[in-house]
């Protein structure tokens, strides 16, 4: 078994303004730098407790997009570790629509938005990945460090498309409709891989975020609206 704590990345003015950023290299904004600062102090405040139960993270893992590395360095750094860089971590491709808020998506590409209202997992707009080979490539991401780092704790910092992946395949959710979990900016979550699949122990842990102000809200459900 490995023990994953999966973290998203901290908060972007992309993240903000609701566009579509996929792997567009975009880094954190003020605030989200702030965020980073406090998972590097839950981590310093929590580290003499787990030393002292033997409880130690042997990795910190994160993607190669630079919004993901400036919130997992400060963790490194208390952790005593480098950053491992794992591209098949980063954000799913979004092709057409990255960059863009939904205002100018409808304007540029009225017929692709509608029929990616659908979501279906097998279709993707020009240049994206569609959510089937975006899933496939996260879970086979995650079973690789799984099988390099076989009963260690790994932390993972990634975005909030690898989190909604992880979180379908934990619950064997379909692939298809929209996200249905919360996944904030730097939140925690405790992930295990045992026998060749993931079990989810805790979900979008933000205590160490509670008197920060509130994040952006990004609900798929939303969109059609």
């Amino acid at each position: 078994m490995t023990d994953f704590l999966l973290i998203r990345h901290g908060e972007t003015d992309w993240n903000r303004e609701l566009r579509f950023q996929g792997q567009i290299d975009v880094p954190l904004n003020d605030i989200g730098l702030l965020q980073a600062q406090r998972l590097e102090q839950r981590f310093e405040q929590q580290l003499k407790t787990w030393q002292a139960e033997q409880r130690h993270f042997t990795r910190v893992i994160s993607s190669d997009l630079q919004r993901a590395q400036q919130t997992a360095e400060p963790v490194a750094r208390v952790l005593g570790h480098e950053c491992v860089i794992v591209p098949g971590l980063r954000e799913q491709c979004f092709g057409d629509f990255e960059g863009m808020r939904v205002p100018e998506i409808k304007a540029q590409f009225p017929s692709a938005w509608q029929r990616w209202l659908d979501f279906d997992a097998d279709y993707a707009v020009q240049g994206a990945e569609s959510t089937r080979v975006f899933h496939d490539r996260v879970i086979a991401a995650l079973g690789q460090l799984a099988d390099q780092y076989p009963d260690e704790r790994v932390v993972v910092v990634t975005h909030g498309g690898v989190l909604d992946m992880v979180w379908r395949n934990a619950q064997a959710l379909s692939l298809h409709g929209p996200r249905v979990c919360e996944i904030p900016n730097a939140g925690v979550n405790q992930v295990a891989w045992r026998d060749a699949a993931l079990h989810i122990h805790a979900w979008a842990d933000t205590a160490h975020l509670a008197d920060m102000p509130p994040q952006p809200t990004y609900r798929q459900t939303q969109l059609k609206a």
